[in-house]
């Protein structure tokens, strides 16, 4: 073996390229670790912002964003309402797996790894604020004076403000980490809104609220209180990454733009609804910037679910909350569970771009799994997909089959172009829900999504081999418990 040389001048020129290799190193370990931020909006269908088609709606902060980042034109929620969706986002598992409901008790079972643990694990600070609705000990029986456990600071987060599900359900009241802030001591009488079905407009259902929370200040505090994290982060550990998850409770009912927002769009107080989702949007992007953090955050904005909205909307409104799609929230159809999905990490995801792969929510956890170098046990994240490859631009890359829960039980398999609904009917809220077939009809849906997007032709009895290769493809999943390997 040669040995190295001894001179002073090449002992300064090691220690120089030492130096640089391990600046490079540091470098390199700062991209693999961003501050992750994620946005979720409720009830927002794939049409409801401008990037992504909207006309009646004017979404700047979103359409910036998606001009800044990437666009996932076939993003997919893991179900077609918010449970077990937020439990597919936040777990990497498919809800179909878990019969958990938070009436009941903690949805996300003691133990189970999720994308706060993950990160928390990896030196990440981690915050939620906004809707959690994936229960808490003790189900629909709240003890106001005692902790409530199983909530988001047992599954990973480090701190906690929100409410236990949608503004729409009573009890009204904001926790902070794993306390009630203010009992629900005064009472609130049920609300719905004339022109509208019973569960659009400015519906409520009636029970007990606390005197410090008003329905329609709600989403203003969320917001606030984002900014106000991010402020406070900046200000005392800048140097740690963070992840910081924001569930807004707009624009799910009830539909509640406050005085600034009546009138901005031409969608009536849903799409009013909407810009003001969007200048939530900008406030905390704009905080996230004002903090020196927008270079190396890796964004994330996306819905639980798709909208309630009917066909007489479209038609009285000319707005389409679904876009091109069929159905609407709880739907196995893809108005259900397709949502606009748009990524921004500066110098890492190419500006304006697009991407046609299929994703699922359950991919976060992968992706951050290689994001910061960390390895997913084998009892987490059984059907997560890192796209981290999409993100950076190699296209080629394509995920396995994807499934979707709906509300009424049907999961639906997409496999490439490929659409299977092993049932008649939407699965979900729009009607019919359940059909029988007759004799000599389909027992269920196939549907090629590239040339039928609107799924309008069922192909189920022309095309048996790809049904029964589908079939047997979704039994498979089900009986392996997993479908990552």
């Amino acid at each position: 073996m040669t040995a190295l040389p001894s001179s002073p001048r090449f002992s300064v020129l090691l220690s120089l390229a030492l130096a640089l290799l391990a600046a490079a190193s540091s470098f390199g370990a700062a991209e693999r670790t961003p501050n992750i931020l994620i946005l979720l909006a409720d009830d927002l269908g794939y049409g409801d912002i401008g990037s992504f088609g909207a006309t009646k709606v004017r979404t700047p902060h979103l359409d910036r964003l998606a001009a800044e980042g990437m666009r996932f034109t076939d993003a997919h929620a893991p179900a077609g309402v918010c449970i077990p969706s937020r439990y597919g986002l936040m777990t990497g598992r498919y809800p179909f797996r878990n019969d958990r409901h938070p009436d009941r008790g903690p949805v996300i079972e003691e133990g189970r790894m999720t994308i706060a643990s993950l990160l928390k694990g990896r030196g990440y600070a981690t915050a939620m604020i906004g809707k959690w609705h994936l229960g808490f000990e003790g189900g629909k029986n709240f003890d106001y004076a005692r902790p409530l456990r199983g909530g988001p600071v047992d599954r990973g987060f480090d701190s906690f403000f929100g409410i236990h599900a949608s503004t729409d359900i009573p009890p009204y009241f904001y926790i902070r980490d794993d306390r009630v802030v203010t009992a629900p001591t005064d009472h609130i009488a049920a609300n719905n809104s004339a022109g509208w079905s019973r569960i659009q407009g400015a519906f409520w259902r009636a029970g007990p609220i606390a005197p410090d929370l008003k329905l329609e200040e709600v989403m203003p505090r969320f917001t606030q209180e984002a900014v106000d994290w991010l402020d406070r982060h900046a200000a005392t550990a800048p140097r740690q990454p963070f992840l910081l998850h924001v569930a807004f409770t707009g624009p799910h009912t009830p539909w509640l733009p406050t005085k600034r927002f009546r009138g901005t769009s031409s969608a009536d107080i849903y799409g009013d609804f909407i810009t003001q989702v969007d200048d939530s949007v900008g406030r905390i992007l704009a905080a996230l910037e004002r903090a020196g953090a927008k270079e190396n955050t890796l964004v994330f904005f996306t819905s639980d679910n798709g909208p309630v909205w009917y066909a007489d909307d479209v038609q009285r409104l000319g707005h389409s909350a679904t876009g091109p799609l069929r159905g609407m929230k709880g739907d196995a159809w893809e108005g259900g569970h397709r949502m606009p999905f748009i990524a921004r990490w500066p110098g890492r995801i190419a500006p304006g771009s697009e991407n046609a792969t299929t994703i699922s929510f359950v991919d976060l956890l992968a992706t951050f799994a290689e994001i910061t170098g960390a390895k997913l046990p084998a009892d987490a994240g059984e059907d997560s997909f890192s796209i981290l490859p999409l993100l950076l631009g190699q296209a080629t890359w394509q995920r396995p089959p994807v499934a979707t829960l709906s509300s009424r039980g049907v999961v639906a398999l997409r496999d490439g172009d490929w659409k299977l609904i092993p049932a008649l009917g939407s699965g979900g809220f729009s009607q019919p829900s359940k059909q029988e077939p007759a004799p000599g009809d389909p027992k269920g849906q196939l549907y090629n999504l590239a040339r039928d997007p609107g799924e309008k032709h069922n192909v189920w009895q022309e095309e048996p081999e790809i049904v029964a290769q589908m079939v047997a493809r979704l039994k498979q999943f089900r009986d392996d418990g997993r479908s990552r390997h």
